[in-house]
């Protein structure tokens, strides 16, 4: 697999699960989702260790990502275009050096 855009992922999951009606549903996994992520961190689960993928740290981080793009499809807000107008205010707010522009 090579690397991926956020737009391509936005993409790939738009084609493999988009249902505008499904609002709620996408958030409550998104819920479930960071439950989860937080009974990985708390046991320190990670892939390489147990070279499983299942309850890893790794697997929930993915699954919440695919819940907030999802989710973002749903309401056809492309992220891409989000993080670079949201970034500089964030920096500004916490005081951080930074410029998507030099990636």
């Amino acid at each position: 697999m090579s690397d991926m855009t956020i737009q391509e992922l936005q993409k790939y999951i738009r084609v493999k699960d988009h249902h505008p009606e499904l609002k709620l549903s996408y958030l409550q996994k998104l819920v479930e989702e960071v439950g989860e992520l937080a009974r990985a961190m708390r046991k320190d689960v990670r892939y390489g260790e147990t070279q499983t993928i299942k309850g890893s740290l790794e697997e929930e981080l993915y699954d919440v990502l695919y819940y907030v793009v999802a989710l973002s499809n749903t309401y056809e807000v492309d992220l891409e275009t989000v993080m670079r107008l949201k970034e500089p205010i964030s920096c500004a707010k916490y005081g951080q050096k930074g410029s998507l522009e030099r990636i």
